[in-house]
């Protein structure tokens, strides 16, 4: 799979894992969008290396899906413990 195709995967991991976490983030759209495609990045990297899935599958296979919406879940998550605080 292309670099492309993993960042439109990211956009779409960063609106779902936004879908599934909903509140309000530091960073807003934008930020969400850009941890989706980070976590994308991540997912794919951790499912390659610790569960020996290849990246470089299709683009609508079930399991790259999990992982990346996975990735961008837990990019999330620590992005709001970081600086969920820190902007009033």
């Amino acid at each position: 799979m292309g670099i492309v195709a993993w960042i439109v995967l990211g956009l779409v991991a960063g609106a779902l894992a936004k879908l599934l976490l909903p509140g309000k983030d530091p960073g807003g759209l934008i930020v969400t969008t850009l941890i989706g495609i980070a976590g994308s990045f991540v997912g794919g990297w951790i499912a390659s290396h610790f569960m020996h899935r290849s990246i470089n599958a299709h683009f609508f296979d079930g399991a790259t899906w999990v992982s990346a919406i996975g990735g961008a879940l837990v990019l999330l998550v620590v992005y709001r413990l970081l600086f969920g605080n820190s902007r009033r």
